[in-house]
């Protein structure tokens, strides 16, 4: 059977059309696109889960976590710092890494949720 998901007309509401690409054409998307991209990768996805969970970890426990080089960690946690998802503070030789806010715990938990909710409707 074929799925019919998609309209057969070009435009229903074009008055609403045309008032959401005005607000688009106000807002930049681009930022939150990147953010995105950024927690795509499923290393960064756990670095920031377990960010999450325990406030502050060490690079090298990072590392031991998501089980990789303390140089390929490094490059991630520089990549989400970057973004301003993550942020830093060196003590001698050791550098740690937190969350820079609530919001970006906020945002992986909601997806997490999400993703449990699908699974346990058997979708």
């Amino acid at each position: 059977m074929m799925r019919k998901d998609t309209c057969e007309i070009y435009c229903y509401d074009e008055e609403k059309v045309n008032r959401v690409q005005q607000k688009m054409e106000k807002e930049d998307i681009s930022g939150v696109v990147k953010m995105f991209k950024v927690l795509a990768d499923e290393n960064r996805a756990k670095i920031v889960l377990s960010l999450s969970q325990e406030g502050e970890l060490c690079v090298c426990d990072v590392a031991n976590i998501i089980d990789s080089s303390v140089a390929t960690t490094s490059h991630h946690l520089r990549m989400l710092s970057n973004m301003g998802l993550a942020k830093y503070r060196k003590e001698g030789k050791l550098v740690f890494y937190s969350l820079d806010d609530e919001h970006v715990k906020q945002l992986l938990l909601l997806a997490s949720t999400h993703q449990k909710e699908l699974i346990s409707n058997g979708k």
